[in-house]
């Protein structure tokens, strides 16, 4: 097999494409895109978001220290790419989307109310680090759509239609390959 060596980088695919809601000291919301995202501890939760200074949210998440991660599905690619793409200093993009705003519960920012999941997240460090700064959170509540809960009150997410980011193009992922510890199980159970 045969490969290119190329310059360092970063080639962790696929990612999250999630939409980060914020709300500045003045009352202003703003939602915007984010794929460095991800879990940092289950116990306590916690979880981060990286953000380039120049983005217009970037002082709100760190002025108030509050952030909520939205789960973004397939119905809110258009949005997701849309909140990547512009500024929140050009167009509210709540409006211009249809996005519905719905209140956090433990922090004073907005949620949106197609994602699938909310996640209110409280910052606890920051980290400048060239490019971006990486905001860590302690994750205060979490947010979870009643349409995806089964008759035994199992959340099956998997039928939201989640949406991830690959190298520059946007992925479903609806088709599943296996269940956690699936590879060890034995034949029968």
């Amino acid at each position: 097999m045969s490969k290119q060596k190329w310059k360092p980088g970063n080639m962790i695919y696929p990612l999250p494409a999630v939409m980060v809601s914020c709300r500045s000291k003045d009352g202003e919301d703003n939602v915007f895109t984010v794929a460095w995202t991800g879990t940092v501890c289950t116990n306590p939760p916690m979880a981060y978001i990286s953000v380039r200074p120049e983005r217009h949210s970037y002082n709100m998440i760190k002025e108030t220290g509050a952030f909520v991660i939205n789960l973004t599905t397939e119905d809110l690619a258009f949005a997701t790419d849309y909140s990547g793409v512009t500024s929140g200093k050009d167009v509210n993009k709540f409006e211009k989307l249809g996005l519905h705003k719905v209140e956090a519960d433990e922090i004073d920012a907005p949620m949106i109310e197609e994602s699938p999941v909310n996640i209110e997240c409280k910052v606890k460090e920051i980290h400048e680090y060239g490019s971006h700064t990486m905001f860590v959170a302690d994750v205060l509540c979490v947010h979870a759509d009643e349409k995806y809960m089964n008759e035994t009150g199992r959340f099956e997410l998997e039928k939201a239609g989640l949406l991830a980011y690959s190298h520059g193009t946007y992925f479903g992922l609806t088709r599943p390959h296996g269940t956690f510890g699936y590879s060890i199980k034995k034949e029968g159970k």
